[in-house]
């Protein structure tokens, strides 16, 4: 459903639409502020609280680069998501509606501008060999103000085409974060990462292969601290897929007689939430019991059978 955009009109940072008095027994649903946590020049992540809820669903509102609206439908336990395939160095005006079944019941909206299509001139460390932790001396003219410290930077999760990377901040702020890769053909790539996060997934990486990844804490444009690590993308597991054969839509994997008494976990319906060119949103529910994990399987257009992992809290993935 594409609901007219709300762009052609100024609009207040948060709108909320109020429901008519005699609506008044249902909970209110309340969005908070829509901020970007990070930008790169193809993406932008974008962020929200639910005060008062829920919501049913969530649908993301924008216009490309050509003008064309673009809506994109987000499930209702989300609070992030990645807008993908954004033109480089383009202020966009994201519209954030949470809704209870197919009705709007509140709006707010963001700007952003992605970032530039060739990385800041920032040079690569990884020409030299670099001590895991590498910090960037204040000169003593500067040692009245406030330290910014970077804690250690740590690889949290790994699948075969990204990395989710984490880190802290014992002494700070910093005003913003630069992560710093070369990709599997050796060309420098820049992420830039909002100075509240402590985390960060970098996308579209290559399978089987050896990342070394520079963090930089940045107040205004400068430098202060840094810190590396490295990392190895996993290689699909060979699971046979499915796709061989034709299926059911829905496969259920019961547990055998004998492990009666623990307790079932039993998967809902698997379906497509939105598609773009070159990605797709799936999202499930879990009818029963619980799950430590997910796997999604498919094959690339290549016939490469290709694995994703993904929490077991989660009901919904974007396969890019």
């Amino acid at each position: 459903e594409e609901p007219p955009l709300s762009s052609e009109e100024p609009q207040h940072e948060k709108s909320q639409t109020e429901a008519p008095a005699s609506n008044d027994p249902p909970a209110r649903a309340v969005l908070g502020e829509l901020r970007v946590s990070s930008i790169s020049p193809s993406s932008v992540q974008l962020q929200w609280s639910v005060p008062e809820g829920p919501f049913d669903s969530f649908m993301l509102q924008y216009r490309d680069v050509q003008g064309q609206p673009q809506a994109l439908p987000i499930d209702g336990g989300s609070r992030l998501v990645t807008v993908s395939r954004l033109s480089p160095s383009s202020r966009y005006r994201f519209h954030l509606y949470g809704l209870r079944g197919r009705k709007k019941i509140d709006h707010v909206s963001t700007e952003a501008m992605t970032g530039a299509a060739e990385p800041e001139e920032l040079p690569l460390p990884s020409e030299k060999p670099q001590h895991e932790k590498h910090r960037t001396e204040s000169p003593a003219s500067e040692a009245s103000l406030m330290r910014a410290v970077l804690g250690e930077l740590k690889v949290s999760s790994v699948s075969p085409n990204s990395v989710q990377l984490q880190w802290s901040v014992p002494e700070g702020p910093f005003d913003s974060f630069m992560m710093q890769y070369r990709d599997a053909q050796g060309q420098p790539q820049a992420l830039r990462v909002d100075g509240s996060s402590r985390s960060v997934t970098v996308p579209g990486l290559s399978p089987s292969h050896r990342y070394r990844f520079h963090l930089y804490g940045l107040r205004g444009r400068k430098k202060v601290d840094h810190v590396s690590t490295e990392a190895v993308t996993k290689e699909p597991e060979e699971l046979p897929l499915p796709s061989e054969q034709q299926k059911p839509e829905k496969l259920q994997i019961e547990a055998p007689p004998s492990d009666g008494p623990p307790v079932q976990a039993v998967l809902g319906e698997l379906r497509v939430s939105s598609v773009t060119p070159s990605s797709v949103v799936m999202q499930w529910s879990v009818s029963k019991g619980s799950f430590d994990s997910f796997m999604l399987q498919y094959r690339d257009a290549q016939g490469q059978p290709q694995a994703l992992s993904i929490d077991g809290g989660s009901r919904s993935v974007t396969v890019p």
